[in-house]
Formats: C-alpha cells, sequence, structure tokens
C-alpha cells in the first residue's frame, strides 16, 4: 500500500539539494541514471518524501533533517598537496578528513583547486548555493596570487586579458597586475590575476599558452570572500554574518539568511 504524503514532504531534488547532497540539477540526473533510492526502490524525478523516508545514494545512506537545515559556509585554506575529493584510493590527504560535522547532508566544495594549488577553498551544506557560485552565468570571480617563472611582457599581459584559445575554447584574465615579488627572485615574479569562471587548470593552462610557467599558485579571494591570515593551513572556519550575506547576495539567494527573531517592544506608561 502506498504511502500517504506528509504536510512535510517535499520535492526530492529540493530535499537532497538543501541536505548538501548536491545541486538540484546533479539530483534529476543521478535519479536518470538509477543511482537514488527511496525506501529500497528507484527514485523518481520530482517525488515527494520526507525525514521518515530511507534514501541512499549510490547504496549509500543519506541523513535526512526533521526540518530544514540553516545555510552554512565553510572559509579552508587549503595546502599543497591535498586533494578535493571525498575518497583517495591512494590514500592522499583530503580537505573533507576534519570538517566539523553537520546533523544531516554532507559538505559540498564550491568548485576545486588542483593538488598544486593552494589557498581558500569554500565548502558549504547547500547544493543550491554551490550551483550557483560555480556556474558561469552568475560570473563570480575568483583572485589568485600566481609566482610565474618566465620573462613578461607588455605584449603577453595584453594577450592574457583580451583573450587566448586554449584546447577548451577561448579564455582570459579580467584583470593582471603585478604583485609583491615576496619569495620570487630572478626569472621568478608574482602577480595578481582575476577570472570569473573555474575551468580545469585554467590560470596554469593561460600562462602556460604564452610559454610561461606557473611554480605556485595561491588562491586568495571568491567573490566577496577573502582568505585572509585568520586560518592556518590546513584549517577552516565558519563564515560570518556579513560573509554570509555577501555571497548570498552574490548570487540571488538572500532568502537563506537566517531569519532574526522579533523583538518584543517594551511598553511604555501610554501603554496602559
Amino acid at each position: 500500500m502506498q504511502r500517504s504524503e506528509s504536510k512535510l514532504s517535499e520535492r526530492i531534488q529540493k530535499v537532497l539539494a538543501t541536505a548538501g547532497v548536491a545541486s538540484r540539477r546533479h539530483i534529476e540526473q543521478w535519479i536518470q541514471e538509477g543511482r537514488i533510492t527511496v525506501n529500497g526502490q528507484p527514485a523518481t524525478v520530482g517525488q515527494k518524501i520526507d525525514h521518515t523516508d530511507r534514501v541512499k545514494v549510490d547504496g549509500k545512506p543519506v541523513r535526512l533533517a526533521k526540518k530544514e537545515e540553516s545555510v552554512r559556509v565553510l572559509l579552508y585554506r587549503k595546502r599543497v598537496g591535498e586533494l578535493v575529493t571525498r575518497d583517495d584510493p591512494d590514500g592522499r590527504r583530503t580537505v573533507f578528513r576534519k570538517l566539523p560535522e553537520l546533523e544531516s547532508g554532507r559538505w559540498i566544495a564550491v568548485g576545486r583547486l588542483d593538488i598544486n594549488t593552494s589557498g581558500l577553498l569554500l565548502l558549504t551544506n547547500h547544493g543550491e548555493l554551490a550551483r550557483r557560485l560555480t556556474h558561469p552565468s552568475f560570473e563570480i570571480t575568483r583572485e589568485y596570487a600566481v609566482r610565474v617563472l618566465g620573462e613578461m611582457n607588455e605584449e603577453i599581459a595584453e594577450r592574457l586579458v583580451n583573450g587566448v584559445e586554449l584546447e577548451d575554447g577561448p579564455a582570459h584574465f579580467d584583470s593582471l597586475e603585478a604583485g609583491a615579488n615576496e619569495d620570487g627572485e630572478g626569472a621568478n615574479q608574482w602577480y595578481r590575476v582575476v577570472l570569473r569562471e573555474g575551468r580545469n587548470r585554467e590560470v596554469r593552462r593561460l600562462f602556460e599558452s604564452q610559454g610561461l610557467q606557473v611554480s605556485r599558485l595561491i588562491r586568495v579571494s571568491y567573490g566577496p570572500i577573502e582568505l585572509g591570515r585568520g586560518i592556518k593551513t590546513g584549517g577552516c572556519r565558519e563564515a560570518e554574518p556579513l560573509e554570509l550575506k555577501a555571497l548570498l547576495a552574490a548570487v540571488g539567494l538572500e532568502e537563506l539568511l537566517p531569519k532574526k527573531p522579533q523583538r518584543r517592544r517594551e511598553r511604555d506608561d501610554d501603554d496602559y
């Protein structure tokens, strides 16, 4: 006999996206591929579920909250050598190994940084927020500090900003500026670059297209969020309220902001 729908039931795509499993688009795709089951049966797109249902993705149970969890964002300072993946068959260190526990769902990395790149990585428990922050249509900026080996001249700099053709299409930096020399010397020079998409190894490939080699790459900001100095390498912290507000506003999700409790107005003599 079919179970009657709870008043709290919602479409499976929304429930799993809110739980941090993945974006709604990816969940729909996984359902069509037969990777998601509900109470032992293949899930269907648009199916209504609630916290009492037993949901599995690739055979692994998903914890569903009794109420919608507040959106959370972590700022993580990734170190060189760490992988942005949940499991590595070679047993290498991943960024997910020491993250705070969630009551339901799981942490989703907002984009990726390759094994040789360090710096700011955002993680969230909200699938739709992760999707919007990485989708090209929202044009969220990423800024990097880059140490480059080779001779940079004005002509090369102009090409990198105006656009060059890579194997997966045209690409360019929104800006390219000389930075502090820090530990670079001789042929190694530091630059600050900004771009609005996150294709695989895009920063490195842009420089390599001009015969230059990236010897160090650090992401220093993602949208309105800056890395700053308050996070130790391999550590993280929660986004502060103003940071979270700015991030949600950047992708049109202000409705996810925590609701402030109504303050009761103190009565004075005129109220009696």
